[in-house]
Parts: structure tokens; sequence; C-alpha cells
């Protein structure tokens, strides 16, 4: 991979160009992350409201008519909806997990097969968390598997 910068002092915002000869894997895997650096999201706990990069989050989870998402060192209570934040951050490489959860794919350090056809996550953080069968072979499938 070549990598270039081209300074220009007109230049109003940061511009980035991919060229390649196809859009495999890698490169989807580079805009994913390109696209998360900028991606933000407010999250409220103990009064406080934190501005946390959509990099850093591990997982979305609704339980009881309440967001959360978790990151290494924190639950936060996010005002949007489960839906809001996948299609926030869909093109971040976040993906639908349960009907209640939304992980962020790039924190995800093994997989395991589970009962009925379900599976395990591990995360970053050596949390685990469960794939429904629903969603496995998503899962499977993202991963080249199936």
């Amino acid at each position: 991979m070549k990598i270039t910068i081209d300074e220009r002092p007109s230049a109003r915002d940061i511009e980035i160009t991919i060229l390649c000869a196809k859009t495999d894997r890698e490169v989807l895997d580079i805009v994913a992350r390109l696209r998360m650096h900028d991606r933000k999201v407010t999250g409220y706990s103990d009064g406080q409201t934190r501005i946390v990069s959509a990099e850093d989050v591990l997982y979305i989870e609704s339980i009881d008519g309440h967001t959360f998402f978790y990151t290494n060192d924190s639950v936060l209570e996010t005002r949007l909806r489960l839906c809001e934040m996948e299609e926030r951050f869909s093109d971040c490489d976040f993906m639908r997990i349960a009907k209640n959860c939304v992980v962020n794919f790039r924190k995800i350090t093994g997989l395991s097969p589970d009962l009925n056809g379900r599976m395990l996550a591990t995360l970053e953080n050596s949390e685990r968390i469960v794939i429904s069968r629903q969603y496995a072979s998503q899962v499977r499938r993202k991963i080249g598997i199936m």
C-alpha cells in the first residue's frame, strides 16, 4: 500500500481518495476505519455527558426501553434508540447480532459456537456476548466461513 499526502493551503477540508484495482475486503476495511474516526455519539452516566468516538464503542444494547453503549471502561446511556444507533454506525462495521444488540465488529477478538446454533463473541476487553441463531449466519458470512 502506498500512502501519499498532498498539502494544499487552499483545501477547505480533508479529502481522501482511494485508488485501487478493485474494491475488495481490504479496501472496505480501510473505508470503515476512516468513517469510524469521524463518527461520535453522546452518552450519559452519573449526571455527566460524554462524547465518545465510534471506534471506542464495543457494543450497543437495548434493555427495558433504554439504550446503552459500552466502552472498555464505561457504560453510557444514550437517548437514541437501538435502530438509530445501528443506522448511525452501519457504515462503520457495526452489525446487529441479536434483537437487542449491535456490536462493533472490529472489537471482536474471537468467535466460538454455542448451543442451538448461537455463537459467542469475545470482545477485546474479554467480555463475551451472545450472537443469536437468527444473526449467526450473517456473522459467519462476514468472516467468510459460509
